[in-house]
């Protein structure tokens, strides 16, 4: 019988106390990624030379800065949108709601600890090094327990997710699951994986700084770990929630069948796994060969995440040109860009399609130790944590939110401009960065001058990251807070958003139609990996500065 309604009516059918915890849950995320953004402003302003502050306040603001929005913006709202979308899935709500709300109770509290800890003592960054404070262990001690509880938290909550989608199974009720349902279910998986890591690597911390254990040694490879499962599940997520909005903005599924879909989905339990070990295989000391199979582990993601890719655009494709479009691109504007989350899709895409060029020249061998310590990692990262994950994000709560709080979208014609108004941010910003990146610009100094003797042009690279950077914050802020709106008890009837939507999944495809656009994105991205790595091999030849290190992150 769900399967019958739309995601939004799904939604909105769902339990009380359900959709009291996902509201909750929701805004804890946004609020999370407010603190972050606007560290992130003034983390960029200092760096550009637009603000004094001491430099122990500088690091301050990075480290609120990607805690607030790497951790707590990103999974918070990830175990959210999981919760949501499993209980639609059989429309009964979820299971085990104690262990649900037992389990956002400790990230919240996380969530106070961490920002306690980034906000007082010594400035630890988000990687929360021990070797800052190896002087002062109790510095880390708040900061390593919020880090512990999300993890814990991390590890119980997608518990629910799970016995939600097997449950119907177990009544005899459901013979497999759908081909969301499975992806749910995969996703889940990740994200206890991800919470266990997150408690292997911080909870030694915590025992050397109450005095009960030995100094963290092996922070730096379990650091590692931890975040590379914390740096590709999202991306997991990302094309998991892009299947799902389509269907519910357009009412397609996927023309290759769910059988296709499941496999591709399963493929992220194949290939992300090893990318947490490829920055080992980086480092400069190590054979040539072993440095070419750390490459090939980092490439591994993109197979699973490009197939979706492919399975969603000649999916909407093919029913657009059976709804009359014409042309190579010409069926893209029948899409309902008037939605904000159609829009938010957009620039998603189109960030992802920077970050994956830019992330091929970052893994290579022979650039990964010149590179990964330079502004170029934040250059092109953003492309991925705010251009690709935070707008798929926040186009899913765009979706959830109206339904499961009945109050419309605030100003839906002024929201769907968002989402490219920061892309056009985040290009400058990325543009700035990456070439800051290629010209030496270390990427964790607030002070890049050294004592005037920097190349003139880093200053001006950095003042375009500044601009860029502040007009990313400031659409997000807007797109994120006119969202946010429709957790506000609502005053008058909710409208229908059917003008917003289209339905072609009772479209019968017409015979032959073709899908091209899909292949030749991916072709597109291909030339511009190389062309990108070229100019690195040329530029990395003048750096006016040397960099060394395999580098983490």
């Amino acid at each position: 019988m769900a399967h019958t309604l739309t995601y939004p009516q799904r939604l909105a059918g769902l339990p009380d106390t359900d959709r009291r915890l996902l509201k909750g849950m929701a805004a804890v995320a946004l609020l999370a990624l407010f603190i972050g953004v606007l560290a992130g402003v003034a983390t960029a302003l200092v760096r550009g030379g637009l603000v004094n502050v001491g430099m122990a306040d500088g690091y301050r603001f990075l480290t609120v800065h990607g805690v607030a929005i790497f951790f707590y913006w990103l999974f918070t709202t990830q175990t959210a949108l999981l919760l949501g979308l499993a209980a639609c899935e059989h429309g009964k709500g979820l299971a085990w709601r104690p262990l649900a709300w037992t389990a956002f109770g400790l990230m919240l509290l996380g969530l106070f600890l961490s920002m306690a800890g980034s906000v007082s003592g010594t400035p630890l960054l988000y990687n929360g090094s021990p070797e800052l404070v190896r002087d002062n262990p109790r510095d880390l001690l708040l900061f390593n327990a919020g880090y512990s509880l999300l993890g814990l938290g991390l590890m119980l909550l997608p518990a629910s997710a799970i016995v939600t989608l097997l449950h119907p199974r177990w009544q005899g009720q459901q013979d497999k699951l759908s081909a969301v349902g499975f992806a749910l279910f995969a996703w889940a998986g990740f994200l206890v994986v991800t919470g266990f890591a997150a408690l292997y690597t911080f909870v030694p911390g915590i025992l050397w700084a109450l005095g009960v254990g030995p100094f963290p040694l092996s922070h730096g490879t379990r650091w590692h770990i931890v975040f590379h499962n914390m740096h590709y599940l999202p991306l997991m997520a990302t094309v998991i929630l892009w299947y799902v909005l389509v269907q519910a903005l357009t009412g397609v599924k996927s023309v290759f069948g769910e059988r296709f879909s499941k496999i591709v989905f399963s493929m992220y339990l194949v290939f992300v796994p090893p990318t947490s070990l490829y920055h080992m295989f980086l480092e400069p000391d190590l054979p040539q060969v072993v440095q070419v199979a750390g490459s090939m582990l980092s490439l591994f993601v993109s197979v699973p995440t490009l197939t979706a890719f492919l399975i969603i655009v000649a999916s909407l494709e093919v029913h657009a040109r059976s709804q009359g479009g014409r042309g190579l691109f010409g069926w893209i504007g029948l899409l309902p860009w008037r939605h904000p989350a159609m829009s938010a899709i957009g620039a998603a895409v189109l960030s992802m399609a920077f970050g994956l060029v830019f992330a091929f020249v970052l893994i290579q061998g022979q650039l990964a130790p010149l590179l990964s310590d330079t502004f170029f990692v934040p250059g092109y990262f953003h492309f991925f944590t705010v251009g690709t994950v935070s707008m798929t994000l926040l186009a899913a709560l765009s979706v959830v939110l109206p339904a499961i709080g009945g109050r419309d979208l605030w100003k839906p014609r002024v929201l769907r401009w968002m989402p490219w108004l920061a892309l056009a941010g985040l290009l400058v910003f990325g543009a700035a960065g990456i070439t800051a990146g290629y010209m030496g610009v270390p990427r964790r100094v607030m002070d890049i001058s050294y004592q005037q003797q920097a190349p003139a042009l880093w200053h001006s690279l950095m003042l375009a990251v500044a601009v860029g950077g502040s007009v990313m914050a400031t659409a997000l802020l807007v797109f994120a807070g006119g969202i946010a709106a429709s957790l506000l008890p609502r005053k008058q009837p909710s409208t229908s958003v059917a003008g917003m939507v289209v339905s072609w999944g009772g479209t019968a495809v017409k015979a032959g139609t073709q899908a091209w656009v899909g292949p030749v994105s991916i072709l597109v991205i291909v030339a511009a990996m190389y062309v990108f790595s070229a100019v690195g091999f040329e530029l990395m030849q003048s750096l006016p500065l040397s960099a060394s290190g395999g580098g983490g992150h």
